[in-house]
């Protein structure tokens, strides 16, 4: 399967936006039907990967040839590297003892409509003591874990994205 997928660039953009439609779905659920609140860095996650999801639909749509490709692929890689950034920074927060986690903060809604952007993006990247807790885990690891390691493989496929030269679609039968 995953040679089928890193066949061509249209099929790997297509895998990638698929992956954050399906990674966006699952967090609604978990916040909707589980009742589990996000805290500003899974905001913060959210965002950035809705960020990779469009670019990844751009790259699909346009077909993604010669420099465009590798434009739309440096763009996914920083996306990506962003979100493991994020992601690192809240599985640390999580390691902390009890008594070093910083203390909660306002919610990622009071921060955008109150703050100044550079403020928000400040007060985001400290996190909170919300951002610290463990609501959820699967094989250990928790929801930062896992994103960050879909974030890493998202970084992987874009790099593989700039760096492989593929071979033109054949349009003829």
């Amino acid at each position: 399967m995953l040679q089928s997928i890193l066949a061509n660039r249209r099929s790997i953009y297509a895998f990638i936006f698929l992956a954050c439609v399906s990674l966006m779905m699952a967090a609604y659920y978990f916040q909707y039907v589980l009742g589990l609140e996000p805290c500003p860095l899974c905001m913060a996650q959210r965002l950035v990967m809705i960020a990779i999801g469009l670019t990844a639909l751009i790259g699909l749509i346009h077909g993604s040839f010669g420099w465009a490709n590798k434009i739309y692929s440096f763009f996914l890689f920083l996306f990506a590297v962003g979100g493991m950034a994020i992601a690192g920074r809240q599985l640390w927060l999580q390691s902390l003892p009890e008594d070093q986690v910083p203390a909660c903060g306002p919610d990622f809604e009071f921060m955008v409509n109150n703050f100044p952007i550079l403020k928000t993006v400040e007060t985001l990247w400290r996190g909170s003591g919300s951002c610290a807790e463990v609501t959820w885990q699967f094989l250990g690891l928790s929801m930062a874990g896992w994103t960050f390691i879909w974030f890493g493989f998202f970084a992987l496929l874009a790099i593989y994205q700039i760096v492989k030269r593929f071979q033109p679609i054949s349009t003829s039968a």
